[in-house]
């Protein structure tokens, strides 16, 4: 995220308070992921309409097939056609012995073509600093733009959703917090082998306390939440009633595990239209009626609706997530005549 000229503040989305200045997030309706070990779904993923694609060195990679498959999303990054998408790799999580020539190797050799590195199972804010600290190191090594490569926080455990809060803080390269569910519902013992759906004997949402302490946390910190996989790949409504859930919370996306959940995804994370359309218009109308034109009037009437400055706060963040994704108008402000 950028500030504007003067402000020190961390920005929130979507705008700053301070300076008035909205922020533009990257958009990660969908955030697709592809074994870093296959050359073939890395060559696939590039044509597929996912707003994200992080290729992964982690989960989806057997152990013996960790360090090879470095090689191959180096060459994905660097000789992929991407335009459009952000590009994301997930390296292996701290407490192994992979972690620390992930970043090395794929940053030295395709940081030129990187957005961002995702650290999974993150119980620190130390962790986040060190990745930081690493990062910062290459990027003077190698003549990159430092701080330009940004990083992705996963929480899949107790310990990491304990520290949430100080990890969003941890670093100003920070632009997602991610809820990882299936090692999570480990780390807390959840009896249960079915991952991100509800489970028929808990009478609500076993997952809306860990979803909802991740989006304060991102969102006092300034940046993206992003929910975690739905294993049932081919159960598409399935994944459309559980990602429907986070994005009532006011999550930005979430992972997609097949190219058939995308569509969903990409729906579910944007506004409707209509709400689209009226956010635009709240914020125009607002602007012209505030402004000595308008007669310098901070409450007025859009319609049968009376909008002031909190409607402006909550049309800024549709609109924002509009414009992410996209969208186009198709109404515009007329403002009164006589």
């Amino acid at each position: 995220m950028s500030l504007s000229a003067g402000c020190s503040s961390v920005h929130r989305n979507p705008a700053c308070e301070r300076c008035g200045v909205v922020v533009s997030l990257r958009s990660r309706r969908s955030c697709l992921a592809v074994p870093g070990s296959s050359p073939k779904m890395l060559g696939k993923a590039q044509g597929l309409p996912a707003d994200q694609v992080f290729c992964d060195l982690e989960d989806s990679v057997a152990p013996g097939a960790k360090e090879s498959a470095r090689a191959n999303v180096v060459a994905a990054l660097n000789e992929g056609a991407w335009a459009g998408k952000t590009r994301v790799v997930r390296v292996n999580d701290l407490t192994t012995r992979w972690t620390y020539r992930d970043v090395i190797e794929v940053v030295e050799g395709a940081g030129a073509n990187l957005d961002c590195v995702m650290l999974p199972k993150v119980q620190s804010a130390e962790q986040v600093a060190w990745l930081d600290l690493l990062l910062t190191q290459i990027e003077k090594v190698m003549g990159f733009e430092v701080g330009r490569i940004g990083i992705e926080a996963q929480i899949e455990n107790a310990l990491g959703l304990s520290n949430v809060k100080e990890i969003a803080f941890a670093s100003p390269r920070i632009e997602t917090i991610i809820f990882g569910p299936a090692d999570f519902m480990a780390s807390v013992n959840m009896p249960s082998l079915v991952v991100g759906a509800l489970s028929p004997d808990y009478p609500g949402d076993p997952f809306h306390y860990v979803l909802f302490k991740i989006l304060e946390a991102a969102r006092a910190r300034g940046v993206q939440a992003i929910d975690g996989p739905f294993l049932q790949i081919r159960d598409v409504d399935g994944f459309r009633a559980v990602a429907g859930r986070s994005a009532a919370l006011g999550f930005d996306g979430k992972w997609v595990l097949h190219p058939g959940q995308i569509e969903a995804a990409n729906e579910i994370y944007a506004p409707r239209q209509a709400d689209y359309d009226h956010a635009e218009l709240i914020l125009e109308a607002y602007a012209w009626h505030t402004s000595a034109a308008g007669g310098l009037t901070g409450a007025v009437m859009l319609g049968d609706e009376m909008i002031d400055e909190a409607s402006r706060k909550m049309a800024e963040v549709v609109a924002g997530k509009g414009r992410a994704a996209g969208m186009q108008r198709t109404v515009k402000f007329e403002p009164p005549v006589g």
